[in-house]
């Protein structure tokens, strides 16, 4: 038989590139900063809310709106997105090479808004390989037409609602897709929907992950089924060549 996946669905942020790069942090400080100029809370308070609005509601903005605060979602991500360190992601062209090397749709799902994603993709030399990218625009389409905050929900992972939503919209089947994210809330909801799983980011699974990646340039090691494929006598083969996928695994220092 071919490979069990027909669709790659991947999770962008401390996933297609590290947690520490350093975009994680300064996007704590600036939504602390949102919250402080935007919303009138001390720094102290900011601080405390901004975790306690992320574990009650999946984000700060979710958070706010559901509280009543009148908060528009553009004038949010331009605040916390639009001033980020983006210089701090660098080119990887190792990832670049993994990717170019998976014959199947590739999808990007993320909780982040479109630019956001795209500028993201853009500095790791990656945008043009994913035939999709599903972000906060798609899970909440009607947000801006709300007559007040409350009246439609923020929709983002690990939320079914969002899942089932963002599969409906990119057409994949759960049962022949391999779902990619560092959030073990993510990885859960996605096994929850029949999807396989891989936790990526951690050295071992402390969830329901099918797989459990360090890196994700590490896929070919942990996951060659992606590419095998059946050859004409039947027998089951990997579809890359040797040579190519040593240069799949082969580490490029980033930056060089």
């Amino acid at each position: 038989m071919d490979s069990p996946f027909n669709c790659l669905v991947f999770d962008l942020d401390d996933t297609l590139y590290h947690s520490e790069t350093g975009i994680a942090e300064a996007v704590k400080r600036n939504i602390e900063g949102f919250l402080i100029e935007k919303c009138g809370f001390s720094e102290t308070k900011a601080s405390s809310l901004r975790v306690e609005l992320f574990k009650a509601y999946g984000s700060t903005l979710a958070g706010l709106r559901a509280l009543g605060y009148d908060i528009g979602a553009d004038d949010y991500h331009g605040f916390v997105h639009g001033r980020l360190p983006y210089d701090l992601i660098k080119p990887d062209p190792q990832l670049r090479n993994l990717l170019c090397s998976i014959t199947q749709r590739k999808i990007i799902f993320t909780n982040s808004d479109r630019n956001h994603a795209i500028t993201c993709l853009k500095r790791l030399g990656i945008a043009d390989c994913f035939d999709q990218i599903i972000c906060f625009e798609t899970m909440n389409p009607n947000l801006s037409k709300a007559t007040r905050p409350d009246e439609f929900p923020v929709l983002l992972k690990p939320s079914m609602d969002a899942m089932k939503l963002a599969l409906h919209v990119a057409n994949v089947d759960p049962r022949h897709a391999l779902f990619l994210d560092d959030n073990i809330k993510n990885v859960t909801a996605g096994k929850a929907l029949g999807l396989r799983t891989v936790l990526v980011g951690k050295t071992a699974n402390v969830g329901e992950a099918d797989y459990v990646l360090e890196n994700v340039n590490n896929l070919p090691q942990v996951v060659p089924e992606i590419w095998v494929s059946q050859s004409d006598d039947g027998d089951q083969r990997i579809s890359r060549t040797r040579s190519e996928l040593e240069s799949v695994l082969t580490t490029t220092p980033v930056g060089a």
